[in-house]
């Protein structure tokens, strides 16, 4: 058994594997790892050009686009390993960037998955919104990260450097192990895409482990890959899944009312989007809220009894302190708050 896999999933994404791939085959020097690219039926010779200019790197070939959970989960069921390395192919990696995590793999073993510092690679020096230097949510189940809270996204000075626990771990280079990872399911292929990492970590909390942030490890990434940020499929996915993730994991004892008031909070954003004339917004989220309603059930059955683990939630609204903030939230200004 290989010691790491690192497993790229692939759907179209041809120009970003030839122009990150090499990178990944060159910087990634720890002994008894692995490059693996589950390819999602993609349609744009993908497969060819890896067959003909990496024909040392292992395909597994999809008929079909199974979305980021269902084509890891068929791909990681393939793949024996100790540690998987889920990377996103629109990323750069940096000179060692899998040794610091590996390393602290190997010294902690409460750690069920960490994450490297994610940057901007159209702006290095500034963090990358998909992660940052660590993932956290708000009692509503709003995502923000160490180093970019809602659309305010920090300048990298070093001032989040020091390894931490957080909430969640960035699925744009996630590092699990594989024992966890199918002890507790995998990914919940009901999301299909977004929000789809968090509920992961948030189930692997439930089960008494920790995740981490190990800046000492750095990527770049080019976000936008497979569904750009201003698409009303990308906004109706985040809403739906945030719902349903706060339906599968919220304690009994504040589940229904954390609900009723992030539905509210929602329906506040639909109206701003219609008078914005933002039609095909504000349709999104009334489809997400439909749509939630009808996965509800399907959900419930993958509920547990949660060993709660908090550590990482900010016991206020984020959205309410970043329009007290002027929209210009930074990380430090709350960090003792979670």
């Amino acid at each position: 058994m290989i010691r790491i896999a690192i497993v790229i999933l692939n759907w179209n994404g041809k120009k970003y594997l030839e122009q990150f791939l090499h990178k990944v085959k060159d910087r990634s020097k720890v002994p008894g790892t692995e490059i693996i690219v589950a390819d999602n039926g993609s349609t744009d010779g993908s497969v060819e050009w890896l067959e003909q200019k990496h024909s040392d790197i292992r395909i597994i070939k999809f008929n079909s686009n199974h979305g980021f959970t269902g084509g890891y989960n068929k791909a990681l069921k393939l793949i024996e390993a100790e540690y998987y390395v889920l990377l996103n192919s629109d990323a750069e990696v940096s000179d060692g960037w899998l040794e610091p995590m590996f390393r602290y793999m190997e010294e902690h073993h409460e750690c069920a998955a960490c994450m490297p510092k994610v940057k901007s690679y159209s702006n290095k020096s500034d963090f990358e919104y998909a992660g940052a230097s660590g993932g956290y949510i708000d009692i509503f189940g709003y995502p923000f990260c160490r180093g970019r809270i809602l659309s305010y996204i920090e300048k990298d000075s070093g001032q989040y450097d020091t390894p931490r626990e957080v909430f969640w771990a960035s699925g744009v280079a996630l590092m699990i192990r594989s024992e966890i990872f199918h002890a507790v399911g995998g990914f919940d292929e009901i999301f299909f895409a977004h929000m789809e990492e968090i509920d992961l970590c948030w189930r692997i909390k439930h089960a008494g482990h920790t995740i981490m942030v190990i800046p000492q490890s750095e990527i770049y990434h080019v976000g936008g890959g497979t569904l750009p940020n201003n698409s009303p499929r990308k906004l109706y996915l985040n809403y739906r899944n945030n719902l349903l993730m706060l339906y599968k994991n919220l304690p009994d004892m504040n589940r229904h009312l954390i609900l009723f008031i992030r539905k509210m909070l929602d329906g506040m954003s639909a109206i701003i989007y219609l008078f914005q004339g933002r039609y095909e917004f504000f349709k999104s989220v009334v489809k997400a809220h439909c749509d939630y309603y009808k996965l509800k059930k399907a959900v419930s059955k993958t509920r547990t009894t949660p060993r709660y683990n908090n550590r990482g939630i900010y016991r206020g609204s984020i959205v309410l302190k970043f329009f007290m903030k002027d929209q210009k939230l930074r990380f430090d200004q709350i960090e003792n708050l979670i």
